[in-house]
């Protein structure tokens, strides 16, 4: 178990990393650096040499080699290729390592998601970068994150994996000795029901999912800079919207969707959900860290606080700065790992919180 652990984690930091690359290709618009998939101009690597060159734009005359772009977006498919074989060997390891207390379905389910983001991966690039497709993606590779440290969390030893912070007492036990704690050493925290916790927190990752949903719907339709103030929209606290445009999942397929296809108007409405979505979920945020914080008598809901609210200033801090320089090529990138990063502690905290209902 601890080398699957060990593999386990190497493949959370790839993945992490191939999150935020794939976000860095798309920001430096090298989604199509290589027309094909999945070599590129039909080598392994990118053409380099005067001949090469030659024919790949002879094969593909409508995308000239343009040759960093083109290892951008390689490395990209290198990184992910090795997480695909990383996660294969978890899956035919955890066969092993049934009777140790590996999960047994998870390892497989991710080997199921990770050939359906290779053929995302596939479809991203012969569709054309269509939104729907790259936002899929994205999805995919944080749902891919999720579970990868969903499968560490859940493959630790028992006393280890468990909210207690104790193992010969009890959470009534410890509430018990809470309550007698003197009043001069400060407010007691108040008890945790289990059941309220769950609620909490499996519904503030909903939120954070379907922000990320707008997020990357924002950045695929290119409407990241369609709002160039705050707090206003364009001097206005309600822009003109176009819900039905700005949202139509489908426009066709055989169209370029590079730099987008939708008016100013619908890329408003798309920026404007995004920022609706980021006050609700600051606020969702608030309030659950302040609720674990408050109602935390173990340390590891207070720590859980800390962090929910640590993650969020982080990536709040990310948006407005994202705004007022005018979407920088470093800062958007760090809101893609931001987001991950705040998905992540939510995705522990509701491992915890249902482990402690247990």
């Amino acid at each position: 178990m601890s080398w699957f652990r060990r593999i386990n984690f190497l493949a959370i930091c790839l993945c992490f990393g191939v999150v935020v690359l794939g976000a860095f290709v798309r920001l430096s618009h090298a989604g199509l650096g290589c027309p094909d998939w999945p070599g590129c101009y039909g080598h392994l690597g990118v053409p380099l040499e005067a001949h090469d060159v030659a024919k790949a734009e002879q094969n593909f005359p409508q995308r000239p080699v343009e040759a960093h772009k083109a290892w951008k977006e390689m490395i990209h498919r290198y990184f992910a290729s090795t997480l695909g074989l990383l996660i294969v060997a978890l899956a035919f390891m955890s066969l092993k390592l049934r009777e140790q207390g590996a999960p047994r379905v998870l390892p497989w389910a991710l080997v199921a998601l990770v050939i359906f983001q290779g053929l995302l991966g596939m479809w991203t690039v012969t569709e054309l970068l269509k939104p729907l497709i790259v936002t899929a993606h994205l999805i995919g590779g944080m749902s891919t994150l999720s579970l990868l440290v969903w499968l560490w969390l859940a493959s630790g030893r028992p006393d280890t994996a468990t909210a207690e912070p104790a193992r010969h007492r009890s959470e009534r036990q410890l509430a018990i000795e809470l309550q007698r704690t003197p009043a001069q050493e400060g407010p007691k925290p108040l008890p945790l029901p289990p059941s309220k916790l769950r609620r909490y927190a499996l519904g503030a990752l909903l939120l954070v999912c379907l922000q990320i949903f707008l997020g990357g719907w924002t950045s695929t339709n290119y409407s990241a800079l369609a709002c160039p103030d705050l707090p206003t929209c364009h001097g206005q606290w309600l822009p003109e919207l176009d819900v039905p445009t700005a949202f139509t999942l489908w426009h066709g397929l055989g169209i370029d969707y590079e730099h987008g296809i939708l008016d100013a108007r619908a890329r408003v409405t798309i920026h404007f959900f995004h920022r609706v979505g980021a006050v609700a979920v600051t606020v969702a945020l608030l309030l659950l860290g302040w609720f674990l914080w408050r109602r935390g008598e173990f340390p590891i809901w207070r720590g859980f606080g800390v962090a929910v609210i640590a993650a969020l200033a982080l990536q709040v801090s990310i948006g407005l700065s994202i705004v007022k320089l005018q979407l920088p090529l470093g800062l958007a990138t760090a809101h893609n790992a931001g987001a991950a990063i705040l998905l992540l502690t939510l995705v522990s905290l509701n491992f915890f919180a249902w482990k402690a209902s247990r």
